[in-house]
């Protein structure tokens, strides 16, 4: 389970200054609303899988 800072801290900094943990976590939890998402949480989606692809993908996040 996630014990990470929640969004509304994160929202506060830049992506970039995100752990690994809280993209793989946040990327995976908008994944499942997607449909349901505003045009500000589709941004917000955008620029985390944008940061994960920075980082060199999902699978690097969690090695």
């Amino acid at each position: 389970m996630y014990a990470g800072r929640d969004m509304t801290e994160l929202s506060m900094m830049a992506v970039t200054d995100w752990q690994d943990a809280e993209l793989g976590y946040f990327h995976h939890a908008l994944q499942q609303i997607v449909p349901y998402l505003n045009s500000e949480g589709q941004a917000i989606h955008r620029e985390i899988i944008e940061e994960i692809q920075n980082r060199g993908g999902l699978q690097q996040l969690f090695d």
